[in-house]
């Protein structure tokens, strides 16, 4: 078994529309994702989106076992996201293949990477970004449980909460330059001076000396990002986050 190429992509995607139009059960089909703008490149994957008028058990079920039947699908699972379930499955040559199942009444478009293929969609509120505010609060939290794992000699808890610390910034910073936040989608449209200063947070070693230095570097990278959001909450988070670093 090798690498799929584009080119398998392609024809398994041509199968998966040929089957949507012969469904009776569905009421529209469209491209979501990189490929729904044209975007898609070497390693995407299959985004596609499914109106369901009629049983959607049934409709899941049966487009899981002709997946695995006719295409040798290994694994799924499902993501749950408003009123649509993606059924996201693994193929033996790693091609990703996710199939949003949504009833025909909430299929549309949420966010530009909507693309109708046929049958009809109706006008659906957009995607709410990621919050700021939540955001800079889940940081902060992340904060406390860096220190609390530093000073209890676990490092390898301490990397990990740092990382969510490190993450939640590079999210502010997607946020502020308005490019795609969820999953770190826009983390490549960032300037480069940027995500250069985040640099500072990752750590070589999990030796205590090293992480403190991450974590000082985290911190003052929130404190930034955080007073582009809300000045008052920035300045009435600074002492306590300080006082963190020891």
């Amino acid at each position: 078994m090798t690498i799929f190429t584009p080119q398998d992509r392609d024809r398994l995607l041509t199968v998966l529309i040929d089957r949507a139009r012969r469904d009776g059960r569905i009421s529209g089909a469209a491209l979501t994702g990189s490929g729904a703008l044209g975007g898609a490149d070497r390693w995407s994957d299959i985004d596609f989106a499914l109106g369901i008028d009629g049983d959607r058990d049934e409709v899941m079920a049966d487009w899981t076992a002709f997946l695995y039947r006719e295409h040798g699908v290994v694994h799924h699972m499902d993501v749950p996201s408003r009123s649509a379930i993606y059924r996201v499955f693994l193929l033996p040559d790693t091609l990703q293949v996710d199939i949003a199942f949504v009833p025909a009444a909430e299929f549309g478009a949420t966010a530009p990477t909507f693309r109708l293929l046929f049958g009809t969609a109706a006008e659906q509120p957009p995607v709410t970004p990621p919050s700021a505010r939540a955001e800079i609060d889940m940081a902060w939290l992340y904060a406390l449980h860096v220190r609390s794992s530093i000073e209890r000699g676990r490092d390898w808890q301490a990397e990990y909460m740092l990382g969510g610390l490190r993450n939640a910034v590079l999210t502010l910073m997607c946020l502020r330059h308005d490019v795609p936040a969820s999953q770190g989608r826009g983390l490549h449209l960032l300037p480069p001076s940027e995500t250069k200063a985040a640099l500072a947070t990752l750590v070589g070693s999990l030796e205590e000396a090293e992480l403190r230095r991450a974590f000082r570097a985290a911190v003052e990278l929130l404190l930034d990002e955080a007073v582009h959001f809300d000045a008052d909450l920035a300045w009435t988070l600074a002492a306590p986050l300080r006082l963190m670093l020891g």
